[in-house]
């Protein structure tokens, strides 16, 4: 299997990106205005070196996309969304990056469960290494939460099984890749809508104010049925890879 970043296959975009994401994934989380600044060509263009692919027989099967900002001090609570806004910042400041975040991992899912993750993150630790950033973190959205969304994530993010592991098979797959679990980013990543648009999302009625569990979300929603809106909150889980220096 051979590994590239868009920096050294540039035709490669539109195959990357068109990867397709599991059919359960949660297509809520298209309206994420923050993620709307770092998405598709405007990522590839600034940094495809951060872009990585796994190709088999010449065709990508898996990607993995980061962005680079400068890191102040601390985890950030806002974490996916705010590690965004800085990359854009800080590019378009002129601002010289110094760490990597990992902002998506993707496998095919007709190759899901080859253990291609795990070959992800070590061509992205390779390309921050190449790039002379010095870490990568990665605030990680761990997907079994959502079979318990009323529970707080830092009481799930350090729950672990018998061995040791993280109850998550998404954190487990961090860990057992060298990821250190760092903390909890509270307010990660925030999804807001009319409620036409969550009902078109999710295919729910969205006719009632309060607290509404939609398949998928890690967290209850907010609805409030007067402002016609409905706000999604999620946390996410702040994991630390180190990279080798030169």
């Amino acid at each position: 299997m051979e590994i590239v970043s868009l920096a050294q296959r540039p035709d490669l975009f539109e195959a990357v990106y068109g990867i397709p994401y599991p059919p359960e994934s949660p297509r809520f989380m298209e309206g994420s205005l923050a993620g709307s600044l770092v998405r598709g060509r405007r990522v590839a263009r600034l940094w495809p070196h951060l872009v990585v692919a796994l190709l088999e027989g010449g065709v990508p099967v898996a990607r993995g996309i980061m962005v680079p900002f400068r890191w102040r001090s601390g985890y950030p609570d806002r974490g996916w969304d705010e590690v965004a806004v800085r990359a854009a910042e800080d590019a378009l400041d002129g601002v010289a990056p110094d760490t990597a975040c990992g902002l998506e991992i993707a496998v095919h899912p007709s190759w899901q469960g080859r253990g291609l993750s795990s070959l992800v993150l070590a061509a992205m630790r390779d390309a921050v290494a190449a790039a002379g950033l010095s870490s990568l973190v990665i605030p990680v959205r761990p997907p079994d939460k959502a079979s318990d969304p009323g529970s707080a994530m830092a009481d799930y993010a350090f729950a672990v099984r018998s061995d040791g592991l993280p109850v998550d098979r998404w954190l487990r797959t961090h860990v057992r890749a060298g990821g250190v679990i760092a903390g909890v980013a509270s307010c990660s990543a925030t999804v807001q809508g009319s409620l036409a648009s969550w009902r078109r999302w999710t295919g729910l009625p969205f006719d009632r104010a309060g607290s509404v569990v939609v398949p998928g979300a890690l967290a209850p929603v907010f609805v409030s049925t007067v402002g016609d809106f409905a706000v999604y909150v999620e946390a996410n889980v702040w994991v630390v890879h180190p990279v080798a220096r030169s």
